[in-house]
């Protein structure tokens, strides 16, 4: 793992140094909000990842684009993502222009304008991304789907893009409020990592950050999802050239001891070339072309999602069902150690590859901070090492039920 240094501010802004790949002359500047699709409520989708996008507009000190502009001026890449639980900015650039990133992003979080005027041309911006995405995308569609009938209740129900209605009907207003609750230093991780020396990164920190006052309360989420009481299934009628099947089972948070079985679990069924629905699904039976498996931990309660894309002619039905019996096989414990020790090797590869450059280590580390824990991470590597055949069959037995699960299948109609 990184050695690292943090201070907090006094106005509660978390910083972090996370000196990494010494001498390459390369840092990057990354700022966490505490805020993602969750923080959310039914009518007002999507705002925050609107804001992501109103975050680049103009400042009291700078015009719209201007952001982006300096940036590239001194040869840094900018960008910006907004998930489930948490929004991410981020400048990589050379280490000498960290007092200018610093100040780009204090700027932000202090001055943003957001004008009417700026606002509604990226509503229409937004609205394409949407319709780009997932209204006229069959897999994108089936994704943001799934979510709505996976989870009634809690704000999981939505993808962070919202729905098509509530972008068209936000106002200025509701922008502006959901800013001024979300965009505090108290609700903000500052993490500076590549070629630094922490105190440094620290005095500029102060520097450009201390001054900005907190204004308001952060309310406290206390949305649970109700225990799934049986097994979902729907049929969703879109034009497609091949029918595509979702089956997703609920998992507990990303702080939970099963997780990184969990993940093991991904790894073995879903990830590459060797992995078991590869030979069985592509290899064996030439169902379907192109498959995702993966544990989405989150905040809360979330998804270990399997989706696959049949080929032409193939029903959906057919590669459920042998989707069923490759997970029956995984509860039966057929598997060998031979496959865990090259499950444990890929995630160890993958693992220690995370943390071999400055964007991909604050990356990490920030994603751990934003869910308001860094202990999974830091434990991660040995409860990897430790999992046993029994650990991955027990959880596939516990996870992958029925009454656990919700099947989406999508077609023409």
């Amino acid at each position: 793992m990184i050695a690292f240094e943090k201070i907090r501010l006094k106005n509660k802004l978390e910083v972090y140094a996370l000196p990494v790949n010494k001498n390459s002359d390369v840092i990057s500047v990354d700022i966490f909000y505490k805020v993602g699709s969750r923080n959310e409520i039914m009518g007002k989708s999507g705002i925050a990842h609107m804001l992501e996008h109103l975050n680049f507009k103009s400042t009291k000190n700078l015009k719209a684009g201007e952001f982006d502009e300096i940036v590239k001026s001194f040869g840094g890449l900018d960008n910006a993502s907004t998930g489930f639980d948490y929004t991410h900015y981020y400048i990589k650039c050379a280490k000498k222009n960290l007092d200018k990133a610093l100040g780009l992003f204090a700027e932000l979080m202090a001055n943003l304008n957001l004008k009417d005027e700026e606002f509604q041309p990226e509503r229409n911006v937004v609205l394409e991304e949407r319709r780009w995405r997932t209204d006229n995308n069959p897999l994108g569609y089936l994704y943001f789907r799934l979510f709505n009938h996976a989870f009634m209740y809690h704000p999981y129900h939505w993808t962070p893009i919202g729905f098509y209605k509530d972008i068209e009907n936000w106002t200025i207003k509701d922008i502006r409020d959901f800013h001024s609750i979300y965009y505090q230093p108290k609700n903000a991780i500052l993490l500076v990592s590549g070629d630094i020396e922490h105190q440094e990164v620290f005095d500029l920190s102060k520097k450009h950050f201390e001054n900005i006052k907190n204004t308001k309360t952060i309310p406290k989420i206390h949305t649970q999802e109700p225990k799934q009481d049986g097994a979902k299934r729907i049929i969703i009628k879109k034009e497609t050239q091949t029918q595509i099947l979702a089956v997703a089972f609920k998992i507990p948070n990303f702080k939970h001891k099963d997780i990184p079985a969990l993940n093991a679990l991904s790894e073995l069924l879903g990830n590459g070339k060797s992995s078991i629905m590869n030979e069985i699904l592509i290899d064996k039976l030439h169902l379907i072309n192109d498959f995702y498996a993966f544990a989405n931990d989150c905040i809360d309660e979330n998804l270990f999602i399997f989706i696959c894309n049949c080929n032409v002619g193939i029903k959906a039905e057919e590669v459920e069902k042998e989707l069923w019996k490759i997970l029956e096989q995984i509860k039966k414990g057929k598997f060998t150690e031979k496959d865990l020790q090259k499950v444990k090797n890929n995630i160890k590869s993958d693992f220690i590859f995370s943390l071999d450059t400055a964007s991909a280590v604050s990356n990490i580390y920030g994603s751990y901070l934003a869910r308001g824990d860094l202990k999974p991470l830091l434990n991660y590597e040995e409860k990897i090492e430790k999992l046993t055949l029994l650990d991955l069959q027990k959880c596939a037995k516990k996870y992958f039920d029925e009454e656990n699960s919700t099947t989406l299948i999508l077609r023409k109609d």
